[in-house]
């Protein structure tokens, strides 16, 4: 007897049969809640009439740029849902789009070819009433380049082993697993896909979200090879604003030519109140504005109540931040460690030998929500018992991080926000990855692991004697600033709250004249001009949000 699963692998090779079932079977509608693309099919009709009204009036003259011929890229529903957005927008300032993508439901999980088609079908029915202003193309069954350079190869299996790690949150990726060999497998035919694409009709610029991971990523990594300006985009953790990289990943958070243009900048008086009322907040695990992620679980209660809880004695104090393992900002971010693990168990082993200083390891409080390994499991691996004057700090825990911060005198980290603001509380820190803030002037930065060993050495050496200059302290707190609230640019819709800010701020109104006096320059660098970091009016208003 024939299963279910059988008949549907058949069915699939077939030409037309899922197109026809799902005509006749789902009418319209999306197979499963997995890939549904409904809210943006309801929205489709009012977004044209917003797209032909922009373009019959005329560009706003914010956007001042000459037409282009745009490609995003994307997958998954709900950013599918997202870039189409996106494009009419960028079609209503008078641009020339197009929209390609790949109907998957999940990266995790394969799917049998008859209910992937029958996933094409239904969001090639729902895009096609994008037209004419978007043109939607799937690229599941597109053309595709026979084979792939070998350097670009090599880039796309390097993204095939972020996904699993990201996926797993692990940094050892086994490529014989099977979802090594799903991403792999993906990856490698968006490559191709995209390479074809370009070649055959080359894009003057490139967007796709993130650029580092999933097929995505390997968007990213053809665009580059292929020579067309590419720029990527992902959102944080504040509502209407955007991270942009262009030529880049955004998730590196690359932050130089933001701080070329700042750093000499003093804060003024608003400015100083902006960033300090932030910090504040997050000491007491408060929201702030346009913050909308809460990583601290338990208020300040002090650095002294700090020291009660844990045993602490008045032997100096290093505090040792951890990222999440496998978190997408420690991927790929290795300056002289193999990965955040090697760095995690060769510090502890370190510290196992140094009963003269207390080792505190804060495990990110973010571990509550992943389901990976935890830091304290590769802490046990390099120390099975642990050391009287090592101690770890679950996610879970009620001690404050930055209770821990006020009574350190060293701090270590490999590529956590924190080791800034350890930075901004006075703390010396040592940092071991490749973070936004690193080498930015108030951080010490090893490029060895014999470096990373001698400024230990040093500093532990005197430690109570090894505090940073005021104008450190000073810089760390401007770069602090000039991170939250000028590198996120404004943007009127959130990934994750989009049906929520479209209320607010409608297709119609974000194309007209108010509109882009809000939010065209961040168009414009969507479209690649060049971002201009010497003026920044995002600071401007997220100053009227804190108020």
């Amino acid at each position: 007897m024939i299963d279910k699963t059988s008949i549907k692998q058949l069915l699939g090779e077939l030409p037309f049969t899922a197109e026809i079932y799902w005509h006749m079977r789902q009418n319209g509608k999306p197979l499963n809640r997995s890939f549904s693309l409904r809210r943006a099919a309801k929205r489709l009709p009012e977004w044209r009439a917003a797209v032909q009204s922009s373009l019959q009036a005329g560009t706003p003259p914010q956007l001042q740029i000459a037409p282009k011929k745009v490609l995003i890229f994307v997958t998954l529903h709900y950013w599918i849902e997202h870039a189409v957005l996106m494009g009419m927008a960028l079609a209503g300032l008078g641009q020339d789009v197009s929209l390609a993508y790949l109907p998957y439901p999940n990266w995790r999980k394969a799917l049998n070819r008859f209910d992937l088609r029958r996933h094409n079908a239904y969001s090639q029915s729902v895009l096609t009433q994008a037209q004419p202003y978007l043109n939607a193309a799937s690229w599941l069954n597109a053309p595709a380049s026979k084979s792939l350079p070998a350097s670009l190869k090599d880039e796309i299996r390097e993204v095939a082993r972020r996904d699993v790690q990201y996926t797993l949150q692990v940094e050892d990726v086994d490529p014989q697993s099977a979802l090594y060999r799903l991403r792999l497998e993906r990856d490698l035919q968006a490559g191709k896909v995209a390479l074809a694409w370009m070649q055959a009709q080359p894009p003057d610029v490139i967007l796709t979200p993130n650029g580092s991971i999933l097929e995505m990523g390997a968007v990213y990594q053809a665009a580059r090879y292929a020579g067309i300006p590419v720029v990527t985009y992902e959102f944080g953790e504040q509502r209407s604003r955007i991270w942009l990289a262009q030529g880049g990943e955004v998730m590196r958070q690359e932050t130089d030519n933001l701080w070329q243009w700042r750093q000499d900048k003093p804060l003024d008086e608003v400015q100083w109140e902006q960033i300090r009322s932030l910090f504040v907040s997050r000491q007491r695990a408060d929201l702030w504005a346009n913050f909308s992620r809460l990583w601290q679980g338990q208020p300040s209660q002090g650095g002294e109540q700090a020291r009660l809880a844990l045993g602490l004695d008045t032997r100096p104090l290093v505090l040792l931040a951890a990222n999440v393992i496998g978190d997408s900002l420690t991927l790929g971010r290795q300056v002289f460690t193999k990965s955040m693990t090697e760095w995690l168990q060769r510090s502890v082993a370190y510290f196992a030998a140094r009963p003269d200083v207390q080792l505190v390891v804060r495990i990110h409080p973010g571990e509550r929500y992943t389901k990976g390994p935890s830091v304290a499991d590769v802490v046990s691996q390099a120390l099975p018992e642990l050391p009287a004057h090592i101690h770890l700090v679950a996610a879970g825990d009620p001690v404050n991080t930055y209770d821990l911060v006020e009574i350190a005198n060293l701090g270590l980290v490999y590529t956590t926000t924190v080791g800034m603001e350890m930075a901004m509380s006075g703390v010396p820190v040592i940092v071991a990855g490749h973070t936004h803030y690193r080498e930015k002037g108030f951080t010490l930065d090893p490029d060895s692991w014999q470096a990373y060993e001698a400024i230990l050495e040093q500093l532990l050496a005197a430690p109570g004697e090894q505090r940073m200059t005021q104008e450190q302290v000073e810089r760390a707190w401007n770069y602090a600033y000039r991170f939250f609230f000028e590198y996120p640019l404004p943007f009127p819709w959130h990934l994750l709250g989009i049906w929520d800010e479209l209320e607010e701020w409608p297709l119609q109104r974000v194309l007209s004249s108010e509109g882009q006096s809000a939010y065209g320059d961040t168009f414009r660098y969507l479209l690649g001009e060049p971002i201009e970091w010497g003026r920044s009016p995002l600071a401007e208003m997220a100053g009227m949000e804190a108020q």
